[in-house]
C-alpha cells in the first residue's frame, strides 16, 4: 500500500474537512433548541478518522499517478458518502444504514432524491446537513471537473485542460490557485443566492440552506413540495437565474474576471445550453396549449424545464400529470445535463456538439468521398482519440442506463419507477416519474436492494462513469 500514501493522506485531509462542516448544524441545534450527540459524535469518529489516515501517511510522495488518480476520486466520494450518513445514523430519526446512505450519496453527488417523507418535520440540524453535503459536493465536482478529469482522459473531457500549448489559455498556472478562484467564486454565488431568497421572502434558515442546494444544482428542499411550497413566482425566478449560473462553465468565470468579457457569449456550449432551455420551453408549450387534457402555464413549464435540464430537481408542478409526450421531453433533458466544469450532470453539452459534428462529417464523407473534414469545437480541431472517447462514454451511458432499469425492475418496481429511477440515478437529477417517486413524491418505500442499486447509479453518474468502472478492471491493479 505504500504506493498509495498519497491517495490515503489526501482522504485524511477530506475527513478532517467533512469532520469540521459536521460542526456547523451543532450551531443550529443550540438555536432551534434541538440539541443531540448525534453531529457531535459523528464529527469526532469522522475527524479520528481522517487524522489517522493523515498522520499515517505524512511520509508520502507528493506525487498522484494515473491510477492514484482514479482510485482518489472514487474514495473520496465513497468514503464522504458513508462518514456523511453518520449523522442521519446516530439522530433520533432511527435512519437505517441503507436509508443513510442513500441520502448521503444523494447528496454529496447532488442526485436530490430523498428517502425522507415528511420533511418539515425534520429536525432544522437534518436539513442543513443535507444542504452542506449538495453544497461540498457541488464544489468538489466543479474542481475534479476542470483539475482533475481532464488528467485522467475521461470521457473527452481532456478538451478542457486548464493549459496547452497556446499559452493565452494558460489561466493560472497552478491547479491549486485555480481550485481557490473557483471556492470564492461557487462561495459568491452561494452568497448571492442567499441574500436574494432572503430579500423575496424566504426566512434566514431556508435562505441559506436553499441557496447552497441551488447553486450546488442539488435540489434538496425543506419542504415537500419543493420550492413550490413558497408559491412564489420572484422566488422561482431568482431560483432560476442563480440554477442557470451554477450551470455554466466556472472555468467561464475565471476567463472573465481574467479580461475576457466576452466568454459568456462566445462559448459554445453556453449559448448551446441556453438553445436547448428556449426550444425545450417552446415545445413543451406548444404541445400542452393544444392538449385540451392539460392546462398551460408558463410559469411551471419555464421553471421545471430549467431545473430538469440542469438536474437540479426542484419542483414547482406535478408535471408528471402532463401526459406522455412532456414525460419523454423530461427523460431527454434528465440525459442531456448541463455544460461540462459545473454543477451540472447528464452526458453534457459538449458531448452531443460532438457527436453532432462526427455524424456530419461522416455524412459529407459519403456525400464527398475525397473531401477532407476536420472535426472543430470551439474552433479549435478535435482529433480521433476524443472523438472515441465521447462516443465510448455515450455508448456506455446509454448501456449501464438500461441496465440499472432492468435490475431496478427484478426488485419489483414498476416500468415507469424503473427506468425514471434510472435516468434519475445516473443523470444526478432527484425526482422520478410516477406516484412513487414522481415530483413530489420520495424513494422511502422502495426495496433496500433498490436503493443501493441507485446509490451506484448515482457515484457512477457524478463521476462520469469510467472513472468508477476503470477499477472493476485488473489490468487496473496491475503494476
Amino acid at each position: 500500500m505504500s504506493n498509495y500514501k498519497t491517495v490515503f493522506f489526501t482522504l485524511g485531509i477530506l475527513q478532517i474537512i467533512l469532520g469540521i462542516f459536521m460542526l456547523i448544524p451543532i450551531f443550529v441545534q443550540f438555536f432551534f433548541k434541538e440539541i443531540d450527540s448525534s453531529f457531535f459524535g459523528a464529527s469526532i469518529i469522522t475527524i479520528i478518522f481522517g487524522t489517522l489516515f493523515f498522520l499515517s501517511n505524512l511520509d508520502h510522495d507528493k506525487k498522484l499517478s494515473l491510477q492514484q488518480a482514479f482510485l482518489l476520486t472514487a474514495l473520496s466520494w465513497l468514503s464522504i458518502a458513508i462518514f456523511g450518513s453518520l449523522p442521519l445514523i446516530f439522530s433520533e430519526i432511527n435512519f437505517s444504514f441503507t436509508n443513510a446512505f442513500f441520502e448521503s450519496m444523494s447528496g454529496i453527488t447532488t442526485t436530490g432524491s430523498t428517502i425522507i417523507p415528511n420533511l418539515e418535520q425534520m429536525p432544522k440540524a437534518i436539513l442543513l446537513w443535507r444542504a452542506i453535503l449538495q453544497w461540498l459536493g457541488g464544489i468538489g465536482i466543479i474542481v475534479m471537473a476542470i483539475t482533475l478529469m481532464p488528467i485522467m482522459n475521461v470521457g473527452g473531457m481532456q478538451l478542457f485542460k486548464i493549459s496547452n500549448s497556446d499559452s493565452s489559455e494558460k489561466i493560472l498556472p497552478k491547479s491549486k490557485e485555480i481550485a481557490l478562484r473557483l471556492i470564492y467564486i461557487y462561495s459568491g454565488l452561494t452568497t448571492l443566492c442567499a441574500i436574494s431568497y432572503k430579500i423575496l421572502g424566504m426566512d434566514t434558515f431556508d435562505s441559506i440552506t436553499h441557496s447552497m442546494t441551488t447553486i450546488a444544482t442539488g435540489g434538496f428542499s425543506n419542504y415537500n413540495d419543493s420550492i413550490g411550497f413558497f408559491n412564489s413566482f420572484s422566488i422561482e425566478i431568482s431560483a432560476m437565474i442563480f440554477i442557470i449560473l451554477g450551470s455554466l462553465p466556472f472555468i467561464a468565470y475565471i476567463k472573465f474576471l481574467n479580461g475576457d468579457r466576452k466568454i459568456f457569449f462566445s462559448d459554445i456550449q453556453i449559448r448551446t445550453f441556453l438553445k436547448i432551455i428556449l426550444i425545450s420551453i417552446l415545445i413543451l408549450s406548444i404541445y400542452l396549449f393544444f392538449d385540451k387534457s392539460s392546462e398551460l402555464n408558463l410559469r411551471t413549464v419555464l421553471f421545471n424545464v430549467i431545473s430538469i435540464l440542469t438536474g437540479t430537481g426542484y419542483v414547482n408542478a406535478q408535471f408528471d400529470n402532463w401526459g406522455g409526450f412532456p414525460l419523454i421531453i423530461f427523460i431527454g433533458l434528465m440525459f442531456i445535463g448541463g455544460c461540462a466544469g459545473s454543477t451540472t450532470c447528464g452526458i453534457k453539452i459538449f458531448r452531443f456538439q460532438i457527436l453532432y459534428s462526427f455524424v456530419l462529417n461522416q455524412l459529407k464523407k459519403i456525400i464527398y468521398p475525397k473531401g477532407v473534414f476536420v472535426l472543430k469545437y470551439n474552433q479549435s480541431p478535435v482529433d480521433d482519440k476524443f472523438t472515441a472517447s465521447i462516443i465510448s462514454f455515450i455508448y456506455m451511458y446509454l448501456v449501464i442506463f438500461f441496465t440499472i432499469t432492468a435490475l431496478l425492475s427484478l426488485t419489483g418496481l414498476d416500468f415507469i419507477t424503473s427506468i425514471s429511477g434510472a435516468a434519475t440515478s445516473i443523470s444526478n437529477v432527484g425526482p422520478g416519474l410516477g406516484s412513487t417517486i414522481g415530483p413530489n413524491g420520495n424513494f422511502s418505500s422502495l426495496p433496500d436492494i433498490s436503493k443501493w442499486i441507485l446509490s451506484f447509479g448515482m457515484i457512477l453518474g457524478r463521476l462520469e462513469l469510467f472513472a468508477i468502472l476503470v477499477l472493476f478492471l485488473p489490468s487496473f491493479w496491475r503494476n
